[in-house]
């Protein structure tokens, strides 16, 4: 290769160019990288919800499952960024520096085998002058020779010439001899330089660019494996994300989900009676065996007690409860109009089906919570957010004031520790003074007292809302359970809120149908019956019932049941004489009758 440095050269700058090709695609990946880490980043912002308050934050599993698949993504993308950044650092940017150095050395090393073969060439040009040189004062010392000897052997020239001719020889003869001295040396001089370089100079320089050609290549080697660990660094991490999405996935459960929808929507309204058999044939029956429309005498609204226990067997409804009747068509001689006071007129009955209106009117208290169903769904869609949430359904309101009472005692924990903390540091002053003012923390320690009070009163006005809502919704639970126990009765008298009795006399009497004032019927709605009885106890041990909302007893004493243990180890019981409260369920022995009544 001593004579191949044109080749070299070229070699050489074909291995920096390679390496900025690499350096190239590096940069290149580096910036795929970066741009699917943004993509992933920006994907992950569109889709992760903007939460501003509790109530909005996921909590279906499937939503919160989904959320945490987006943090493993935002985390996955994040370690894409990762390995762009050791990427660019490790691998592009020693690549680019190793080639700027590259650049510099192969530049000088060229320069040296250049300055050496520039110096080899001048050498050559020196020796190729001499020898020239040379060559030409021999020709003209033979032409001085030859000059010489013509004119010595011409007997015409004078001795004046032909001794002019001999110096002239002698002249040319002595520069020759110089000049041949000159170039020998020159000669000399030239074989020592060319050995030196083709064996000296020139193997040195090809040694150091052999040696700078090799290290490029082993600083490629580096940077393949640079560029793989950079992406190997991330996997343990890149697989806890993907795991953590598999976790994630291996979370979601239908059951819960199903019980958050139905926590989120339960209202608590009682659903609507079942819609009644209209027996319009009764009026006619009892027309036609009466022969008359006047009133009727006492001893005909005698029954015989058999017939009766048949007829109320028979006028029992399928499913219990019947919703409120719609009044059966009258004769126009059964009815009359009169006017109140206000002038509105309204319907009055004539004593022959005063047992069956009557009835209607017994019956008809019951399918009023249905109605009041209708009203509170009515201020709920219409009416706006109230403090104590009346516009909302009973269970979502219990759950509204419960979180509600919940912030309020933690906003109340913290004015305590504040206050105690004031408190502290009022004693410190106090005994140090030099520390700071006492009377500089007395306005402070006013406004936390006040909010106490204020979140103290908050507090005591919410837990009596959630009190009357809790009230409400047990006592609409436990209606519900003797609605549900009445539908399983077959023969007897049924509880007030059902429709007909066993006795035709109490059938027949009933209260005198009077005309309400509308605000009165607007009470109506909100009227609530005494519980039921759902069964009897006995109590094993005494208890005091100190405690508010409890009721004392005395060991063997006999309570009615109007409301089961539903978990919390207290069961709500009644005397006889009407006093209602909670004891413990462990001190009682309790009997559960599906067929048993309100006191």
């Amino acid at each position: 290769l001593k004579d191949q440095f044109d080749n070299l050269d070229k070699h050489t700058q074909w291995g920096i160019d390679f390496l900025e090709k690499y350096a190239k695609f590096v940069k290149e990946r580096i910036e795929i990288e970066q741009n699917y880490a943004k993509q992933l980043r920006n994907l992950v912002k569109k889709y992760c919800p903007k939460r501003s308050t509790k109530d909005e934050e996921p909590r279906f599993t499937s939503c919160v499952a989904f959320f945490n698949i987006l943090n493993e993504l935002n985390d996955y993308a994040g370690q894409r960024e990762v390995v762009a950044e050791e990427m660019g650092h490790r691998v592009y940017g020693e690549l680019m520096r190793y080639s700027h150095d590259l650049k510099t050395e192969r530049k000088m090393h060229l320069q040296e085998g250049r300055k050496a073969q520039q110096y080899l060439d001048m050498c050559w040009k020196q020796m190729d002058n001499s020898k020239k040189k040379f060559e030409r004062e021999c020709r003209e010392a033979e032409k001085a020779q030859q000059s010489y000897e013509r004119l010595d052997n011409d007997t015409n020239a004078t001795k004046a010439d032909v001794e002019k001719a001999k110096q002239q020889l002698n002249l040319r003869t002595h520069m020759a001899d110089e000049n041949k001295n000159e170039y020998a040396a020159q000669l000399q001089n030239f074989n020592g330089e060319q050995h030196k370089h083709y064996y000296i100079v020139i193997p040195q320089i090809y040694k150091q660019l052999q040696e700078m050609d090799e290290r490029r290549t082993v600083k490629l080697s580096e940077c393949y494996k640079g560029f793989a660990d950079s992406e190997r660094k991330v996997i343990p991490i890149i697989s806890k994300c993907l795991e953590g999405m598999i976790l994630a996935a291996e979370s979601v459960d239908k059951h819960r989900d199903s019980q958050l929808v139905i926590d989120c929507f339960k209202s608590g309204f009682e659903p609507p009676g079942d819609y009644p058999f209209e027996d319009y044939s009764q009026n006619i029956y009892r027309t036609i065996s009466d022969g008359t429309i006047s009133t009727p005498k006492q001893e005909g609204m005698r029954i015989d007690s058999k017939t009766t226990v048949g007829k109320a067997k028979g006028k029992l409804w399928l499913f219990g409860k019947k919703p409120k009747p719609q009044s059966p068509p009258l004769t126009p001689t059964s009815l009359y109009t009169s006017s109140t006071p206000n002038g509105s007129q309204y319907p009055i009955f004539s004593i022959e089906p005063v047992h069956y209106c009557m009835s209607d009117i017994k019956t008809g208290k019951p399918r009023i919570p249905s109605f009041r169903s209708l009203k509170r769904g009515y201020f709920y869609l219409q009416g706006p957010a109230l403090e104590d949430f009346s516009h909302l359904p009973p269970e979502q309101r219990r759950k509204k004031l419960q979180q509600r009472i919940d912030e309020l005692n933690r906003e109340l924990q913290k004015e305590t520790d504040q206050k105690d903390a004031l408190i502290k540091m009022k004693d410190v002053y106090e005994k140090n003074p030099q520390m700071g003012d006492p009377s500089s923390l007395q306005p402070k320690l006013t406004e936390t007292m006040s909010n106490m009070d204020r979140l103290r009163m908050e507090i005591h006005k919410n837990e009596a809302w959630l009190s009357e809502v809790e009230g409400k919704v047990a006592a609409r639970t436990d209606r519900r359970h003797s609605s549900d126990i009445n539908h399983l009765v077959t023969q007897g008298r049924e509880s007030p809120e059902g429709s007909y009795t066993d006795d035709a006399n109490q059938e027949v009497r009933g209260p005198p149908h009077q005309h309400a004032h509308p605000n009165e019927f607007d009470d109506e709605f909100e009227d609530d019956d005494p519980l039921p009885a759902i069964g009897h106890c006995k109590a094993i041990y005494p208890f005091d019932g100190h405690n508010e909302g409890t009721l004392a007893m005395k060991e063997g004493e006999i309570l009615y049941i109007i409301e089961e243990d539903k978990g919390d180890g207290w069961t709500r019981a009644r005397r006889h004489n009407g006093e209602e409260g909670y004891v413990p369920t462990s001190y009682i022995d309790v009997t559960l009758e599906k067929n048993s009544k309100g006191a």
